[in-house]
């Protein structure tokens, strides 16, 4: 198993590419993919406001992979690129495979390290990967006797095991509040099928980090590090969310911690992947608690993190088209690294009004062009739909508001000065994203 940094060798034919999905992350990938010299064309499927002014909309959802399927072939797409977990949980990449398509992502069996969070847990487990104490249940009463048996002031974890759109995780305080989330998705089925088997796990406490890495089965490229923001409120207060803004690097990791994570997670969570039959290619995201332990896995998700993507691929200086096609070929190991702006980089998000929860859509959004113009900035679409040449919102989490600086704070200042370029009815943020640093 390979662990190689440094530059690019070789060369890429002019490619067609299409991106699947249509949130902040999609339009990162498309206006970073669309940058190569060696792309002709970036496709995204079905893509907002933003991907349609980098690249070319598709009107084809993101889910309905046979379809996918038939555009891919019909317009000759010499890479797919997956956004978002459902297709890859759901086989895409398996499908596209098996009718010689080129696609980066993990197969259906390896996408299960997101889809099951029971499975992610016992791979870790028996690689020996540092993770939180866990149990796993598919009725309520053998949960209620296990949470009985737990110290009653003792943080906890209830999640749900499948795909729960970025929520169906309950940080509980005590017992009581375990026993209420356990019974909301084992008895009252709060999150349908991905409820169904839940696992509780001890609450980890210290500082979070997201470590993704490229992967081809057996090289391991890391990205630069990140750092997001889950609640909705300043302070890290609130209902979870999808994220509320990053920013890259995370300080809290250093050199030397990188290592050891790379030595004591991904390497064995690559090994223990391929030893189990089910090889592990494409987007690793290991969300990790930095405790007084060392770092500890919380969860993997098989896909670019969204917001971190935005200020990560703002930094990412490499031909993206070429590294995806080497990892989609299983030649990572062609690959001597990847060259990055050494300049931080923030994102904040911009929501509609009432997210989480319920919001309006279709409110006109103005002043994206002037934050666009601003310097070492780029405005990523989320939610966002374009309407008779008006940009409406049309989502939760609509804009990504992304900027570089010399230091962190500096990039604060200008991702927050463009922010207040633009205005619609209800737009919010938080106002502290990046202090963490």
């Amino acid at each position: 198993m390979g662990f190689r940094c440094g530059q690019t060798k070789g060369k890429t034919n002019f490619m067609k590419i299409l991106v699947i999905g249509q949130g902040g992350r999609e339009h990162a990938l498309v206006w970073k993919l669309s940058q190569s010299r060696n792309v002709e064309r970036v496709y995204c499927a079905p893509g907002n406001a933003g991907t349609s002014q980098d690249g070319e909309n598709v009107s084809i959802a993101a889910d309905d992979i046979s379809r996918l399927l038939s555009f891919a072939k019909q317009n000759s797409i010499d890479l797919t690129v997956v956004g978002p977990e459902a297709p890859l949980v759901a086989g895409i990449v398996d499908e596209f495979r098996s009718a010689g398509l080129r696609i980066f992502g993990p197969s259906k069996a390896a996408a299960q390290l997101e889809g099951s969070k029971s499975f992610c847990k016992e791979i870790m487990k028996k690689a020996g990967i540092p993770t939180a104490a866990f149990k796993a249940f598919t009725s309520l009463q053998p949960a209620l006797s296990y949470l009985d048996s737990v110290e009653h002031d003792l943080p906890l974890v209830v999640k749900a095991d499948g795909l729960a759109a970025g929520k169906g995780v309950y940080v509980c305080r005590n017992r009581r509040e375990a026993i209420d989330a356990a019974t909301s998705m084992l008895k009252h089925d709060e999150f349908g099928t991905a409820g169904r088997k839940i696992v509780i796990e001890e609450c980890l406490e210290g500082q979070e980090a997201s470590i993704l890495a490229i992967i081809d089965g057996d090289t391991i490229i890391p990205l630069e590090t990140s750092q997001d923001h889950k609640r909705a409120l300043d302070g890290d207060r609130g209902p979870n969310t999808g994220g509320m803004g990053a920013y890259s690097p995370a300080p809290s990791v250093t050199e030397p911690m990188m290592d050891e994570i790379v030595t004591r997670i991904l390497i064995p969570t690559v090994s223990a992947m391929k030893n189990r039959g089910c090889p592990f290619s494409g987007i690793l995201y290991a969300g990790l608690m930095l405790t007084h332990q060392g770092p500890k896995v919380l969860e993997y998700n098989v896909r670019f993190g969204d917001p971190e993507a935005q200020p990560v691929l703002m930094r990412l200086k490499s031909d993206l088209a070429q590294v995806l096609s080497l990892a989609a070929d299983g030649r990572l190991a062609e690959l001597e690294g990847l060259d990055w702006d050494p300049r931080p980089a923030v994102c904040v998000v911009m929501a509609s009004e009432g997210y989480p929860g319920d919001y309006e859509k279709g409110r006109e959004i103005s002043g994206i062009d002037e934050a666009d113009a601003m310097p070492d900035v780029k405005v990523f679409h989320a939610g966002t739909v374009e309407k008779d040449s008006r940009i409406l919102n049309a989502g939760g989490r609509v804009l990504g508001v992304t900027a570089t600086g010399a230091t962190i704070a500096d990039a604060k200042v200008a991702a927050y000065a463009a922010v207040e370029q633009i205005h619609w009815a209800g737009g919010w943020c938080r106002s502290d994203i990046s202090d963490k640093a």
